[in-house]
């Protein structure tokens, strides 16, 4: 396998079809490769837009043979592809990132005990695996409290939380008793994210933390800059960083952070992908989070990741559609808001149908006006 870079007219492979595979889709077809897409769906929106697609399981040997054979590189679109995929692959194409990198953050037990590991700050957390650990773990952590899905679960799913010690148990039960992991509830000022892209030479670079809001568990907005000073704006950025490296880690990294009303950071989840926070990047930064993650994958150096303007992501639900189609000029109306749709099929509430970019001289003028463009359509007030 040669160490050169991947230069256009290369073949790029992509585990997982959703709107994540497309938008790398794009961004690398526009950038001179060919992509393959492997995912079950016929109908996925990345499937329909890439060179070629594979319709099957992220573990059918023969597919990935398929896909080894034709790819020059591979790299995953959500976190939860089977690392043994990428074992599968490994010794036959590049993969970025690799198996041991992605492996710790589709367990939130194993995450929580490699930021514990590395030094890195996180809230205080203990396995529930069974009925018999409940008891030790509630008095270890205390309440109030998460419990959640130790695999699996995203969007507010697969959680319940305990007000009190003698809620745990329905809780548990509620999950179905399978394994989970209590986390402490910490009072938050604000919820971060901070997207990383590290070469496969160890050059970092990072974009500046994005502010988050959060409905009903699903992630509403995104504000850049942050509304934060230097200070806690670098050590976040710090945090991620050291992340990125203690993983080993190679492409574009989510890293989920909490501001605690103390002031003090910590580390919630890592997304081992390009991330639903970053997607402001598609028109506020000099590269979009998804050509990072072409360039990356191939092996060349990250682009910069200067921001080009104020911004405010606003996701789109399928709950506008609940009378049937919205209505786009709320968007076209605004000459700095910019529509970005996923292909998706059926819109159902709660599913991420696209998202809407807001460019303004200020974040906060950039937030209310997205914020009342979904309001505008009949979506969720944010």
């Amino acid at each position: 396998m040669s160490a050169a870079p991947l230069l256009p007219g290369a073949t790029l492979g992509m585990l997982g079809g959703g709107q994540l595979g497309r938008m790398f889709t794009l961004a690398a077809r526009t950038m001179g490769y060919r992509v393959i897409v492997l995912d079950p769906d016929p109908d996925s929106p990345a499937g329909s837009l890439a060179h070629s697609h594979i319709e099957a399981g992220y573990l059918e040997t023969s597919a990935l043979d398929a896909l080894a054979e034709a790819c020059d590189a591979v790299s995953t679109e959500f976190e939860n592809v089977p690392a043994t995929a990428l074992e599968h692959l490994a010794p036959h194409c590049i993969v970025r990132p690799h198996a041991a990198a992605v492996a710790p953050t589709q367990d939130r037990l194993a995450e929580k005990a490699f930021f514990d590991a590395n030094d890195l700050p996180t809230v205080a957390w203990a396995p529930v695996r069974d009925r018999a650990e409940l008891d030790s773990a509630v008095a270890r952590v205390g309440t109030p409290a998460l419990l959640k899905h130790a695999r699996g679960g995203y969007d507010g799913k697969g959680q319940a939380g305990v007000e009190r010690p003698d809620e745990a148990a329905a809780a548990f039960e509620s999950l179905g008793e399978e394994p989970c992991i209590l986390e402490q509830r910490v009072t938050l000022e604000r919820e971060l994210s901070v997207i990383v892209c590290r070469a496969a030479d160890g050059t970092v670079a990072c974009y500046a933390p994005g502010e988050n809001v959060h409905v009903g568990g699903i992630l509403a907005t995104t504000r850049v800059p942050a509304a934060i000073d230097d200070t806690l704006a670098a050590r976040a950025t710090d945090i991620a960083a050291r992340t990125a490296t203690a993983l080993d880690y190679c492409g574009v990294l989510g890293v989920e952070l909490f501001v605690s009303a103390e002031g003090g950071i910590l580390l919630n989840e890592l997304a081992p992908r390009p991330h639903n926070s970053g997607h402001y990047t598609l028109d506020a930064s000099a590269t979009t989070q998804f050509e990072q993650q072409v360039r990356l994958l191939c092996g060349l150096q990250p682009g910069s990741t200067r921001l080009l303007s104020p911004v405010a992501m606003v996701n789109v639900l399928g709950d506008v559609w609940r009378n049937g189609q919205p209505d786009w000029t709320r968007v076209f109306d605004r000459p700095e808001a910019k529509l970005h749709l996923y292909g998706k099929l059926e819109p159902r509430p709660g599913r991420k149908m696209g998202h809407v970019n807001v460019l303004a001289g200020d974040p906060e003028e950039a937030l209310a006006s997205a914020r009342a463009i979904v309001t505008e359509m009949g979506g969720r007030p944010v």
